[in-house]
């Protein structure tokens, strides 16, 4: 299954952006498939550089993912937390004994003097992941959550708070003089893209840092390629993470709309195609009406078949 010649861009957070990466990473060469990673949740924490959807996206394209837990590995075991716990250290941030092999070496090259990009590269090409992966930025744009208990780091509201604090904006602290990761804006510049995916992942702490990211929107835009853009809300809800619960307290519709309403509001003219969910085909005039054409799709990925029909889909869309 190949789309029509061209390199595709996939825009993508962590779970539900990593599974559709997976299904196109089924559907299309290694070498046309690029994928730009939200760097916006990337924080330090015990001395290490914590990457959590780049490391998804790579463990899931590699096979490696906890597909249970959703988030990463398999067969992980805790000691290391266990004896951090008897420490009395800081451990509301869970690392597996496996995925903290991951940060060991990430932090070991980045001291090192690699740049995120390059050690992601290696990282990637270490786990068997051929598709090339980037960080949005080499530069640290971290996101921060306006919550009625103060500004949080995205970690700490999303792991530590558990999302319980009520959220009333977001900020990406150094998104102004952050520079986009050289290979994306080259990729841009080149005649060999074919069209844009934005993942279903959050559209506000995943898409947006990228989007916002020297005005990448507009680069994309003036690319003149199609923008296939999928909902993350299905039936009102999020499939995964706080996405549903981040719209009703910014007292945004919880619905496949309030998605495209966003994206047709802060981004105008950068989405061509807005694909969403059988259950929320009554929408779609709704969203037509914003300018963007829709398409009605089983968007619910479980098994690996529903995430290539997802991804065949939208390369047929391109």
């Amino acid at each position: 299954m190949t789309a029509a010649a061209g390199s595709v861009l996939a825009l993508s957070g962590g779970v539900g952006g990593a599974k559709l990466c997976l299904g196109l990473s089924d559907c299309l060469p290694a070498e046309r498939l690029h994928i730009a990673c939200n760097t916006g949740d990337d924080f330090q924490h015990l001395g290490l550089t914590i990457c959590p959807d780049i490391d998804t996206v790579l463990y899931t394209l590699s096979g490696r993912n906890d597909s249970a837990r959703g988030w990463g590995l398999a067969g992980e075991t805790w000691e290391v937390l266990q004896a951090l716990q008897a420490l009395e250290a800081d451990t509301w941030f869970r690392l597996g004994d496996r995925d903290l092999a991951t940060h060991l070496w990430r932090a070991g090259e980045l001291a090192r003097g690699g740049s995120l990009s390059a050690v992601t590269a290696e990282l990637a090409r270490r786990l068997g992941v051929r598709a090339q992966v980037y960080p949005m930025s080499d530069d640290p744009v971290p996101t921060l959550v306006h919550t009625d208990a103060g500004e949080l780091a995205f970690q700490e509201y999303f792991v530590r708070e558990q999302c319980r604090p009520r959220v009333s904006g977001f900020r990406f602290r150094g998104i102004d003089a952050a520079r986009l990761q050289p290979s994306l804006a080259a990729l841009c510049r080149s005649a060999d893209l074919a069209g844009v995916i934005i993942c279903p992942s959050n559209p506000f702490v995943s898409i947006d840092p990228i989007l916002r990211l020297d005005n990448f929107w507009q680069t994309l835009r003036q690319c003149n390629t199609r923008v296939v853009a999928v909902a993350p809300i299905v039936a009102g809800q999020a499939l995964k993470g706080p996405a549903a619960k981040m719209m009703a307290e910014l007292g945004m519709p919880v619905t496949a709309c309030g998605v495209a309403e966003h994206y047709a509001r802060h981004y105008p003219g950068l989405v061509t195609t807005f694909v969403i969910d059988h259950s929320d085909a009554t929408l779609a005039p709704e969203i037509a009406a914003l300018g963007m054409e829709v398409q009605v799709r089983s968007t619910v990925m479980q098994e690996r078949a529903s995430k290539q029909a997802l991804a065949k889909s939208c390369l047929e869309l391109l």
